[in-house]
């Protein structure tokens, strides 16, 4: 029987038998590491060899490259600089549109233009009012366009109107002669209708030969801002009567115009007044209505000329409705009396009852007495914190406030000794 054959396990690659039939070492090379060099007897020339394939040690089917010129690093530097450029050029031409054409938001209203403004001096009130305005945008705009100066004069603005339409709106200035119009605060109603009758440049629509305070109302279409006590009342002062309703200052009206459109105006700018003053009012006042207050204003209106007074004597009228107290001022007297005032109260002037006299009767008048000013009906609805009860002229500019009777009367000993002063050192005539 022939010997089985044994079974001779198979050479690892990295074995090599020590022994073979020739009687010579053989050594084996593992190829599959990459850190294995093969032994070599003999020196090769390699200045032929091609260079080692990196991919064959790296696995990539296709040779890294390197680039030595690369241009896209400016490129992309050139692209950042006109995206800078760009925003910058889109903020300008933002900029440029908004200061145009931006809206001011406002009402429609009457803007007075004042001898001796420019339009320079209006940019301020405008770059207020609209985003990213641009005050040197507009001066180059009013220098290309605009080729007149500012004429005094009161323009109507519309509603919510670009700095390009009310620019061309007051440019419309230059094209007419302007009428003044002046009311002083403090005049009466009465007065401004002389005003405007007296000026034969404006156009009398209203203010007829025979107008009264009812045509005049009617014509106005006015009577509803009335209180019925008013409209319905027998005594001719205080019927129908508009007093108050017309904010005085300095205007300035194209040859023409017609008293209704000046009183409608002014009544419009005084209305505007009272609605903003009442709506931030302080509070805990006695006035039950805008129309109360602008009763109210009108009173402290006559009793100072003092600016700063105003907000005092305020406090005084409001601390003594609050308690009942007459209010005893003199200018109501003054306005109840009418025609028949002569420059003198008399004893028997503060004891006639009349519509208006807050010596004889409660609480306010009917209606107010004068046109009040904007400070005066501010000051009404923001009275200063003050217990004052009285006061009386020092003789010497302004008054002397006082919180009890007796403070009062001493006051008064002191204005009545000041006078009498000053008349023993004023030389007889």
């Amino acid at each position: 029987m022939s010997k089985p054959t044994p079974n001779i396990p198979p050479e690892r690659p990295n074995e090599s038998p020590s022994n073979k039939q020739d009687g010579t070492v053989e050594e084996r090379v593992d190829t599959t590491l990459p850190d294995a060099q093969p032994v070599v007897d003999e020196v090769e020339d390699t200045s032929a060899t091609p260079a080692t394939n990196v991919s064959l040690i790296s696995g990539n089917s296709k040779p890294r490259q390197y680039k030595v010129n690369n241009p896209s690093f400016f490129m992309q530097r050139g692209y950042q600089v006109l995206l800078v450029l760009g925003l910058i050029a889109a903020f300008f031409l933002v900029m440029v549109y908004q200061t145009l054409f931006g809206r001011i938001e406002q009402p429609q209203q009457m803007v007075t233009i004042e001898p001796g403004q420019t339009y320079y001096g209006l940019l301020p009130q405008w770059q207020q009012q609209i985003p990213l305005f641009s005050a040197g945008v507009a001066k180059l705009y009013i220098k290309s366009q605009v080729d007149a100066p500012l004429h005094a004069g009161t323009y109507q603005l519309p509603e919510n109107p670009t700095i390009a339409e009310a620019l061309q709106i007051l440019g419309q200035g230059a094209k007419a002669a302007m009428v003044k119009v002046q009311i002083i605060e403090g005049k009466t109603s009465k007065d401004l209708y002389q005003a405007l009758r007296d000026n034969d440049k404006i156009e009398k629509e209203v203010l007829t030969a025979d107008s009264d305070n009812a045509s005049i109302a009617q014509a106005l279409d006015l009577t509803g801002v009335l209180p019925d006590s008013v409209v319905n009342s027998s005594d001719p002062i205080v019927n129908y009567n508009l007093e108050g309703w017309f904010a005085p200052n300095t205007y300035y009206y194209g040859e023409g115009t017609s008293d209704k459109k000046v009183l409608t105006d002014l009544y419009k700018r005084q209305q505007q007044v009272l609605t903003d003053a009442w709506e931030n009012r302080a509070p805990n006042l006695p006035y039950k209505s805008p129309y109360e207050a602008l009763v109210m204003a009108s009173i402290i209106e006559k009793e100072t000329s003092v600016a700063d007074e105003r907000p005092l004597v305020s406090a005084v009228f409001r601390n003594r409705l609050n308690k009942n107290m007459r209010m005893q001022t003199d200018p109501t007297i003054i306005y109840g009396m009418g025609s028949r005032y002569d420059g003198n109260i008399r004893r028997k002037d503060i004891n006639e009852k009349t519509s208006y006299n807050t010596y004889q009767i409660d609480g306010l008048p009917p209606t107010p007495i004068a046109l009040p000013s904007a400070a005066s009906i501010e000051a009404t609805l923001h009275p200063a914190d003050s217990e004052a009860l009285y006061f009386v002229a020092t003789g010497n500019g302004g008054h002397k406030f006082t919180n009890s009777l007796a403070e009062h009367n001493q006051a008064v000993k002191d204005y009545l000794s000041v006078m009498r002063e000053k008349k023993s050192q004023t030389p007889p005539q």
